[in-house]
């Protein structure tokens, strides 16, 4: 492969500037940051333009439930210390997204790409990234993104068919480690994923999978952990030569602690050396707004970004480690799927003996919710609204997708 990207054919070239003369019109008329519809035009026009894009550049793409968007970060941040980096650092993880972020950086000889999970097998057939990363997978909302077996089959496929591609896949996790299984070379990284509500049967076989510790094996096929050559210790990370480096990272969570050794043993296996990397994880201390602390009528408000069943457990126990009065922030838009079911698998009951609040679009549904995990709370259906009717003094504030990027967004204007 050449240190360069490849000239874009003349078609590509035109479909690619159109697409980002209506990024900046999209722009211009407040109609969005324009990360998608700049894409969408140019794969219009040209729909080879993703692989021309990726051509001559060196591709990693990362994928899976949760923890996208920060591990794409992570993993761009610390690849940035063999060259420019094209990255969709904002979130926009389909084709699209991708024509629009790799058009806007066309010289980066590198490409990090966060993808969604049901578009990873066209995107990394158009890509044939050299780094595909497996973080998790685990039920999402079905309405908007099917079954996870469904997901984890459709991936399997995909990666048996990449060559010359090095997978880096979360071991802990069955349905990634059956999707990467067959893979020509895959190296397998430690993180501790504490969410199996999703696994009880192997997806290869249907017989159920067994848990001694933190090893796993299935009963009815050869389905099993493999040995990690990557490890997630607390707050540190071992090398398969089984040197241990410490994290320190900014970013609260032992998810973004496996977030991190993910990003790392990628960033590795493109080249970049294992304390640089980590070095270059330290300064992550925002992710698209995720993290961020707001100062309101005397309230710091925390923000946190959580969407499915899992990413809400791991973030309950971010927010246990501190005693603070929560806001919940629900809503079901076409982005966070209409079918609020999922609430039922959210492990709430953490949060008794708290001061809550319920907000957003669907307050009155995650109130019920709340009653039944025996959680003693109020509705305030405005979330700046519930942040101001707490108590003076540190808040969490937690919000699925489409209510966490709209308060983002009010927090900024009132800044």
């Amino acid at each position: 492969m050449n240190d360069s990207p490849a000239r874009l054919p003349l078609r590509t070239a035109a479909a690619v500037r159109l697409g980002n003369m209506s990024s900046k019109l999209s722009q211009k008329m407040g109609l969005g940051a324009g990360g998608m519809i700049g894409g969408r035009i140019a794969l219009k026009l040209d729909p080879q333009a993703l692989a021309h894009l990726t051509d001559g550049r060196h591709v990693a793409v990362v994928t899976g439930t949760n923890g996208k968007t920060t591990s794409t970060m992570m993993l761009a941040r610390a690849t940035g210390a063999l060259g420019e980096v094209a990255t969709n650092h904002s979130g926009a993880n389909m084709p699209d997204g991708h024509v629009t972020a790799l058009s806007k950086q066309p010289d980066a000889p590198y490409a990090v790409l966060e993808c969604d999970e049901g578009y990873f097998p066209a995107v990394a057939g158009a890509s044939s990234p050299e780094v595909a990363v497996l973080l998790n997978l685990s039920r999402d909302q079905l309405d908007r993104v099917g079954e996870v077996r469904t997901i984890e089959r459709s991936l399997r496929d995909a990666i048996n068919a990449l060559e010359n591609c090095t997978i880096v896949a979360n071991c802990d996790d069955v349905m990634v480690t059956s999707a990467a299984k067959d893979a020509k070379t895959v190296i397998w990284v430690a993180t501790g994923t504490g969410w199996h509500q999703d696994s009880a049967s192997c997806p290869r076989c249907g017989d159920p999978i067994r848990w001694e510790g933190e090893h796993w094996h299935c009963t009815g096929c050869d389905l099993q952990r493999p040995k990690p050559d990557w490890l997630t210790v607390d707050n540190a990370l071992v090398t398969p030569e089984g040197v241990k480096v410490e994290l320190a990272l900014r970013l609260p969570g032992k998810f973004n602690q496996a977030n991190a050794v993910m990003a790392t043993a990628a960033a590795h296996t493109m080249g970049v050396p294992v304390d640089e990397a980590v070095r270059r994880l330290r300064g992550v201390s925002n992710v698209s707004g995720r993290y961020r602390t707001i100062e309101r009528n005397g309230r710091k408000a925390r923000l946190l970004l959580s969407k499915n069943p899992a990413g809400w457990s791991e973030t309950l126990t971010v927010v246990k480690e501190a005693d603070h009065p929560a806001v919940l922030v629900i809503n079901a838009q076409e982005a966070d799927g209409r079918d609020l079911s999922w609430l039922w698998d959210v492990p709430f009951e953490r949060l008794q003996g708290r001061t809550v609040i319920a907000s957003g679009e669907r307050a009155t549904d995650l109130a019920v919710r709340l009653t039944y995990a025996e959680v003693e709370h109020s509705i305030v259906p405005d979330p700046l609204k519930a942040v101001d009717a707490m108590p003076q003094g540190d808040v969490e504030v937690i919000a699925n997708y489409t209510a966490f990027r709209d308060l983002n967004a009010r927090a900024a204007e009132n800044e």
